[in-house]
């Protein structure tokens, strides 16, 4: 009997909510609908909530309850998880109300919502630089900002994940070798993860030690055997190449962990120069 009326009582509640909100979605007392969505915001229903805010927006627009009701439905989305609706959102309370009472929270929360979006490093980063962007632009408009050190911190690991496709793109281009069919242009594969490395390292150059310490090896490797792949007439200029490239690998990474494998490169590029130097190649 006991579990029976507990059953009834929980029915009653859900058939109870389900009045009230087919109540709230036909009235069109509007004033009325915006206090039931901050309700149904603070219970934490989120989703209903941010679809009566999208309802009311247009309603409020003008009114003393505008500037909120703009803010809340970017909150209320955030908290939803629909990070992309919750962009657009505290963008355009920024936007429109730039001296507004929540424009520093509505800035924040425009990079927080495209950070949270940001995809794998394989995929397409636009959204990381639009999170990058917006950050900058909250912290030189709020240096002083109570989270300023997370905002970094954040910034730092969209830098980190920018890093980390332009180094798995060199890595692809290093794996593809002597293969020449996406070499639709001519070059070479290892001439592409060359280029590739060295703009990583020179764009990001706040990446960690170990991932610019496996660019830089990778650009070695990459040299290397450019120049075992070369003809005659090229191959003492890319082992020369290849030389100034171990020194300058060393003199950034003096313990690496691939210092034995640099040197074998280094000692076969020498050898290979000292004996054919005399002759007049043409070096690229």
């Amino acid at each position: 009997m006991k579990k029976y009326c507990l059953l009834i009582s929980a029915l009653a509640i859900v058939l109870g909510s389900c009045t009230r909100l087919t109540a709230l979605q036909n009235t069109r007392d509007y004033e009325y609908k915006y206090e039931a969505a901050k309700a149904l915001f603070a219970e934490g229903k989120y989703s209903q909530a941010s679809m009566y805010f999208a309802e009311v927006l247009a309603i409020m627009k003008g009114t003393a309850n505008a500037e909120e009701s703009l803010y809340l439905a970017g909150l209320s989305n955030f908290m939803n998880r629909d990070y992309d609706a919750a962009s657009q959102y505290f963008r355009k309370y920024y936007q429109v109300y730039p001296k507004g009472l929540y424009v520093e929270y509505a800035r924040y929360y425009t990079g927080l919502s495209l950070y949270k979006m940001t995809p794998d490093p394989r995929l397409d980063q636009q959204s990381t630089y639009d999170a990058i962007k917006e950050f900058q632009e909250f912290l030189d408009l709020y240096p002083y900002t109570s989270i300023k050190e997370s905002t970094h911190e954040m910034i730092y690991a969209l830098q980190d994940k920018l890093v980390e496709k332009e180094y798995l793109s060199a890595k692809l281009y290093f794996d593809l070798g002597s293969y020449t069919m996406n070499c639709a242009y001519g070059g070479s594969n290892y001439e592409a993860c060359v280029v590739t490395a060295q703009n990583a390292l020179r764009d990001f150059p706040f990446a960690t030690a170990e991932r610019r310490e496996e660019l830089s090896i990778m650009i070695l490797r990459s040299k290397f055997r450019l120049a075992e792949e070369s003809v005659d007439v090229k191959r003492v200029g890319r082992y020369r190449d290849c030389i100034d490239e171990y020194y300058a690998f060393v003199n950034d990474f003096p313990e690496s962990k691939y210092i034995k494998e640099a040197e074998k490169m280094m000692n076969k590029s020498t050898a290979y120069v000292k004996k054919h130097a005399s002759k007049d190649e043409v070096v690229e």
